[in-house]
């Protein structure tokens, strides 16, 4: 685990037009209590500058968490997200991190070619919330 607390805010990169990405990020904003995670789309100037690598069309089934200039992906990125939130969220992270990386994959890859058939697709990326603005990256 690599989470300290005097550390700069870890950013979550998403599809900002895949629903199922969207209203992840509305669970983690309701669940992050602190306030810890900052946020940007694949398709944004933030990610093309920080993960160029996966600010392509290939790249945007990928979520990629950066905490300190190290990149989580896949379901490494959903567990670091888990366990940087509070209460028994942080467990069920820990618990996921001792799953074999390429089972938690493989979940993670079902789920993310099915996402537009299964939960839709927007025509452009989120807007944030005037209340939600300080924690979204360009």
């Amino acid at each position: 685990m690599i989470w300290k607390e005097n550390q700069e805010h870890p950013i979550l990169f998403f599809d900002g037009v895949c629903n199922l990405c969207n209203r992840s990020v509305d669970w983690i904003i309701k669940r992050d209590k602190r306030r810890v995670f900052r946020f940007a789309s694949l398709q944004g100037s933030t990610a093309s500058e920080l993960v160029p690598e996966f600010a392509s069309e290939e790249g945007l089934s990928t979520v990629v968490l950066v905490i300190g200039g190290r990149k989580f992906i896949r379901s490494s990125a959903i567990a670091q997200v888990l366990i940087g939130l509070s209460g028994g969220w942080k467990l069920a992270g820990i618990l996921l991190m001792l799953v074999p990386r390429p089972i938690r994959d493989w979940f993670y890859n079902r789920t993310a070619s099915n996402r537009y058939r299964r939960w839709g697709k927007r025509d452009s990326c989120r807007v944030p919330t005037p209340e939600e603005r300080e924690l979204f990256l360009p």
